[in-house]
């Protein structure tokens, strides 16, 4: 099962360059303010569907300069999202037809299929990352992080915050880089070598500081600044079960991450990132991060969180700053949901067949709203659909409310669903609504942090035991009168003559 069509790109060098290639990327090369300047100005980009931005003047609010150029908006498209997957728009399907594999190997159907199930098998399992002994690949610079050019996004954000870190960490006494987490957990700077970390209790860093903490033992954090695409996405989907995110990407990149060894830390982290943080998390030291702007178009709340303590940064000659910022959409956590969203519907096929296609639209912050279509069979359909939905995946328990629609409806059109919800439901009959369910914690519209309530649509037309009502013919002109009009249209609107326009 192939669907890489697109070289590899071993660093996030590669990627820019193919970018540049496609007429993807524009360099600024006018001073551009990292306190506010810089999140307007990508905001405005990613809403116009623009290019990647390489911003070679970026200043603090000192008017200080920076030596480290600054990239954002790499993932402002579906397209280059697919294509920091090695693919096109089409071949996310294709990717998440072998993670759905993966994640429930179930026996082929042939012997062709056996053969690309075995290839993927065997390619995954190839994936395991590569331990190098050389970390000349980077030279030392000043731990302090006022070297970078760390964004302050929004007016009332509490402080700088480096908002694409991969923050990289392993469980105590196991160095096995198969065991490691990769996770994207934004970083508040609070001092000269001091951030906040912000990782929910149910991710994997979180899961690892817990263990270090029993034992009453610092835990060696690492932090990538720009690492290959690969690596990036890998660190924020959902790896099937036993799969590190560091195989993951040496899957989805058609070749394994090479490793190289952290100077002050016992961690490994790819060798071809564009800037290494290393330091430590110690088992009790928190501080208050936040507020700052979210994906939901809000400032959200405050709350403690494990500081990590800088030991030591190290660059790549001409090292770039990747960054990103995080509000309403569109913004590319929201470019990414919608691309991901491609890659998980054959995971949700696998589970609930008779699921057509899934919408989560990017105004509902990506994942609180889903609408579902389903070719509808049997009475109560759409309930068992709704529950299979909010159970299969975590990021899916988060949804707040799902529409299950018929196979005529276009999922993404408001105008068809609104039609749907007012002419096949009944609210007495038509809703499930279930309470004290978990919820997002940024959702301060929920009467408790994290525990909130959920609601199910059913759009569908109602068959069987549903209804004892003769269900309603839907309006529909007849073929040969469509296709009569079709072919007179210039008859009844004939185009003007040049000689009447004069």
């Amino acid at each position: 099962m192939h669907y890489r069509l697109l070289p590899q790109f071993t660093d996030l060098r590669s990627f820019l360059s193919h970018l540049d290639a496609k007429g993807q990327l524009r360099e600024i090369g006018a001073p551009v303010s990292t306190r506010f300047e810089l999140t307007e100005i990508h905001k405005r980009v990613i809403a116009a569907r623009g290019p990647a931005l390489r911003m070679s003047m970026p200043m603090d609010d000192q008017g200080s300069y920076s030596s480290f150029p600054v990239v954002a908006n790499i993932f402002g498209t579906r397209e280059r999202v697919a294509w920091g997957l090695g693919t096109d728009i089409r071949g996310l399907e294709t990717l998440g037809t072998l993670l759905a594999w993966m994640r429930s190997p179930q026996a082929p159907q042939n012997l062709r299929q056996a053969r690309h199930m075995f290839s993927a098998a065997r390619g995954a399992l190839a994936a395991r990352p590569k331990i190098g002994s050389s970390s000349r690949i980077w030279r030392d610079a000043e731990p302090d992080f006022a070297i970078l050019p760390i964004q302050t996004c929004w007016p009332e954000d509490a402080g700088p915050l480096i908002t694409w870190p991969v923050v990289v960490t392993r469980p105590p006494g196991d160095g096995d880089p198969g065991r490691y987490n990769l996770g994207i957990y934004r970083m508040q700077v609070i001092a000269r070598d001091r951030a906040i970390i912000r990782w929910l209790p149910m991710r994997g860093g979180a899961a690892h500081h817990r263990m270090w903490r029993a034992r009453g033992l610092e835990m060696p954090v690492a932090v990538v600044i720009g690492a290959d695409p690969a690596t990036l996405i890998a660190a924020v989907m959902p790896a099937p079960e036993g799969v590190s995110e560091l195989s993951l990407s040496g899957m989805i990149n058609d070749r394994r991450v090479g490793l190289a060894p952290c100077k002050s830390i016992e961690l490994h982290v790819p060798a071809s990132s564009e800037i290494v943080l290393e330091g430590t998390v110690s088992p009790d030291e928190t501080a208050r991060e936040g507020p700052f702007g979210d994906h939901t178009g809000y400032y959200n709340g405050a709350e403690h969180f494990p500081v990590f303590k800088l030991k030591r940064i190290r660059v790549r000659d001409g090292a770039n700053y990747l960054t990103t910022f995080t509000g309403r959409a569109p913004d590319e956590p929201a470019v990414l949901a919608e691309a991901l969203l491609d890659v998980y519907k054959p995971l949700l096929r696998q589970q609930i067949p008779e699921i057509l296609d899934v919408w989560l639209p990017p105004e509902a912050c990506s994942y609180r709203i889903a609408v579902i279509s389903i070719v509808k069979k049997y009475a109560g359909q759409a309930r068992r659909v709704m529950m299979g939905f909010w159970s299969l995946l975590p990021q899916f328990s988060m949804t707040k409310m799902v529409v299950v629609v018929d196979d005529d409806i276009d999922i993404r059109s408001w105008s068809d669903v609104m039609w749907a919800v007012a002419t096949r439901m009944d609210f007495s009959r038509d809703l499930m609504k279930l309470d004290r369910t978990p919820i997002d914690s940024l959702d301060f519209a929920s009467p408790l942090e994290g525990l909130g309530g959920k609601i199910g649509f059913d759009a569908t037309r109602k068959i069987g035991s549903e209804t004892s009502r003769e269900w309603g013919k839907e309006l529909r002109m007849s073929s040969p009168i469509v296709d009569r009009v079709s072919e007179r249209w210039a008859e009844f609107f004939p185009q003007p003559t040049n000689s009447a326009q004069k």
